[in-house]
């Protein structure tokens, strides 16, 4: 009945996804060089198949890298799921029930955890268990950015 739920929570963080999304992926697509834009119109392709077969692909590892970087940042998001999702320490049984996801967790019950109890001790492993993740993301990035790295002015 309030409408704090997994979907909205969903949406949120979707909506502040995209923007680091579409801001690396456009420094990707302009990382292309105008040279092998040139290359491309000079060999008779027309505009469409120069951003299709040629921008596209020389960007693909930057598009990846940014999608996986958005990801990443999602994941680690913790206010506005806290004031989002709900925060009902329970397992849902639709997707537009009140849920309280890891993040929201710790900031939520960190205040009034007796120091080195259990769960003082579950809240630091649920804050391990994200960071993993997020490392992991980053990995994959690195990764990616990395092996798809172009090398000179002539290759893809």
């Amino acid at each position: 009945p309030t409408g704090l739920n997994i979907v909205n929570a969903s949406l949120m963080l979707a909506m502040m996804a995209v923007p680091p999304i579409s801001s690396l992926t456009e420094d990707a697509i302009h990382a292309v060089r105008q040279e092998i834009r040139e290359a491309s119109l000079a060999l008779g392709a027309t505009q469409w198949e120069t951003i299709s077969r040629v921008v596209v692909p020389a960007s693909l590892p930057g598009i990846c890298t940014a999608s996986i970087l958005g990801m990443s940042r999602a994941i680690r998001e913790t206010m506005v799921v806290l004031m989002v999702a709900g925060g009902a320490a329970a397992i849902p049984e639709s997707i537009f029930d009140p849920v309280r996801p890891m993040p929201a967790s710790i900031a939520a019950e960190m205040a009034e955890t007796p120091f080195g109890s259990d769960h003082y001790h579950a809240l630091f492993a649920i804050g391990i268990v994200l960071f993993v993740t997020t490392l992991i993301f980053n990995l994959m990035a690195d990764y990616i950015a990395q092996k798809y790295k172009q090398v000179g002015t002539a290759t893809l």
